[in-house]
């Protein structure tokens, strides 16, 4: 009777000790590269399943005129409140939670100062933009610290007048469309 009564209890705790509700991590740190820029960021934990990423980086923008194609770099800054609607549901699944990984739907705010950190034309006169893009994107993982990241989301974009800049329209449609391979410290 001891011995089916302890067994009992064992199984009774080891299903107390599995009932977690998963979460994200309370921190992630990494930098992360894609086709058009470099990026460093930060996810801090909001809730179990809302995370807040912090973000510094450089975009490339490209164009080509009549006799010449021109780069720049410019300097971006990002915030981004991410939901991970599939966390538990990866968890359950017995998936990667690990460094974020899965769904998620944000809400992408990126800031573009008038800071151009590199062009092939010495010309370049950077307007300030600021972007808030909804976004439904996916990451996993690679190994113990790289992973993927990709994204899709179209929204809204304002740029900031200048005095001798002019701008047809301040307002226009944004588009994040991000593919992104990266490293998590």
């Amino acid at each position: 009777m001891k011995k089916t009564l302890l067994t009992l209890c064992l199984c009774a705790f080891s299903l107390l000790v599995t009932a977690q509700e998963a979460s994200v991590e309370k921190s992630v740190f990494g930098i992360q590269t894609g086709l058009i820029g470099l990026w460093v960021h930060n996810e801090s934990r909001l809730s179990n399943k809302i995370a807040l990423r912090s973000e510094i980086g450089v975009d490339a923008g490209f164009w080509a005129g009549r006799n010449d194609t021109d780069m720049l770099l410019a300097l971006v800054l990002s915030l981004e409140p991410k939901w991970y609607y599939n966390i538990s549901k990866r968890k359950d699944k017995s998936k990667r939670i690990d460094g974020n990984s899965g769904n998620f739907i944000s809400l992408k705010t990126s800031y573009h100062p008038d800071v151009v950190v590199a062009s092939t034309n010495d010309n370049i006169n950077l307007v300030s933009d600021l972007t808030i893009v909804p976004t439904w994107g996916i990451r996993r993982n690679i190994g113990n610290h790289f992973n993927y990241e990709a994204g899709i989301g179209v929204g809204y974009i304002h740029y900031f007048k200048e005095k001798n800049v002019r701008i047809n329209g301040e307002a226009d449609v944004a588009v994040n469309l991000h593919a992104r391979i990266g490293y998590r410290f």
